[in-house]
């Protein structure tokens, strides 16, 4: 299944530099096992409670932490199961997938293909990476499909740009029925934009609120006039609970301050999270029921991101993800089944799931609706500045996401 693209898993722990690793070295992945062991002893502590000496509840909690993480025969043990070939027919529907062509991304552009959806926009920065995707779909899935994908170059991080691309498709397409936040930067160094905002956020959160607010009218339009159910899904991780433990989303400064690679990058998929349960609040429950929002965790997953990315903050802790952990990972079409889940099945919404269909609470910060209306609004107040004579003053629609 799209060989050349797929990173299968080996027993590659012999590539590993034969020097050994310092404990120091250690600590900084030492929060992608902590928030393992975290996730693990909660659930058993609520198993417990809720059901005191039942030792089935508690294998089936350990089944669902590996099946929610890991690949392979673990994936099976999940209390819930979902699988690609799970997905409806999707034919006359039309999809949007950001970072489609490569990693989970391309396990969900390439599924949807699959199921026959009519027309499918990918946005992502290289072309040469979606040549390679299309050939991969046309030899596998045949020339038909390859022809259904509309590519559109545009870095998340630019929103002008972002709100041209939400424009093209717009003019495009007379409806649009599934929305795919999925593209992001992993655990790096923190950076900022040329808006001077930390990339992580920017990208990862701010670029795809500015796409959903200037796209959810077309969706909308959709579900009202096809009385059908249209759906957005957010790429959030597991990780969400490497958020320093003081966020408040308060200010810039405070999004901006240096809180370590995991801690941006677990900062930003909080946000991913919090923007589900608030759409639902403010917009599936208030008059648009078949419009619907959740945010996904896909496991620990074999993308350029756990092997290529982890380097760039981490050269020696890094390899431990890069190799070490390379046995167990998803591949990237294990990996994207929640967010197919998300994208074509759910009735649900301002869930958070964990793969391969596990409604999870997520950390208690991810389930505080005052923390969501902070990052909202704050997530406007920033917009709305760095954006004000491109955007904002021109008719940006996001009043109907951000503020109510």
């Amino acid at each position: 299944m799209a060989g050349r693209l797929v990173v299968r898993r080996a027993a590659l722990f012999s590539q590993l530099s034969p020097r050994c690793v310092t404990v120091a070295e250690l600590q900084p992945v030492t929060p992608i096992v902590s928030q393992l062991h975290t996730q693990l002893r909660r659930r058993l502590i609520s198993t417990s409670k809720t059901n005191p000496g039942i030792i089935s509840g508690k294998m089936q909690t350990l089944g669902n932490t590996l099946a929610e993480n890991f690949g392979g025969p673990l994936s099976k043990l999940g209390s819930e199961q979902f699988e690609l070939d799970d997905c409806p027919d999707l034919t006359d529907k039309v999809g949007v997938v950001t970072g489609g062509s490569e990693g989970i991304g391309f396990g969900v552009a390439y599924t949807l293909l699959k199921h026959n959806i009519s027309k499918l926009y990918i946005i992502s920065v290289a072309p040469e990476i979606m040549e390679g995707a299309k050939k991969v779909i046309a030899g596998e899935l045949g020339q038909d499909k390859a022809d259904r994908i509309e590519w559109l170059g545009c870095d998340l991080s630019d929103w002008n740009r972002v709100h041209e691309i939400a424009e093209i498709i717009k003019s495009k397409s007379p409806r649009l029925d599934i929305l795919v936040n999925n593209s992001g930067r992993g655990i790096m160094t923190p950076t900022l934009t040329s808006y001077g905002v930390d990339r992580h956020m920017a990208i990862n959160h701010m670029g795809h609120v500015i796409l959903t607010s200037h796209l959810l009218p077309l969706m909308q339009k959709t579900a009202k006039e096809h009385n059908t159910t249209v759906r957005i899904s957010n790429q959030s991780s597991n990780l969400h609970n490497a958020a320093p433990s003081d966020t408040k989303f308060a200010s810039l400064e405070e999004i901006n301050s240096d809180a370590g690679p995991n801690g941006q990058y677990g900062r930003s998929k909080l946000a991913a999270i919090l923007y589900a349960r608030y759409f639902d609040r403010n917009v599936t429950q208030k008059g648009h029921p078949n419009v619907l929002m959740n945010a996904t965790h896909p496991g620990f997953a074999s993308t350029k991101q756990s092997r290529k990315d982890i380097l760039e903050p981490y050269p020696l802790s890094g390899l431990i993800m890069k190799y070490g952990v390379e046995p167990l990972k998803k591949d990237q079409f294990e990996a994207a089944i929640p967010t197919i889940f998300c994208a074509t099945t759910t009735t649900k919404s301002g869930q958070y799931i964990c793969a391969p269909c596990i409604p999870e609470e997520g950390s208690e910060m991810s389930q505080s609706a005052e923390l969501g209306d902070q990052l909202m609004a704050l997530t406007r107040e920033i917009i709305a500045e760095k954006t004000k004579k491109d955007s904002i003053e021109r008719g940006c629609p996001m009043d109907d996401v951000v503020v109510h």
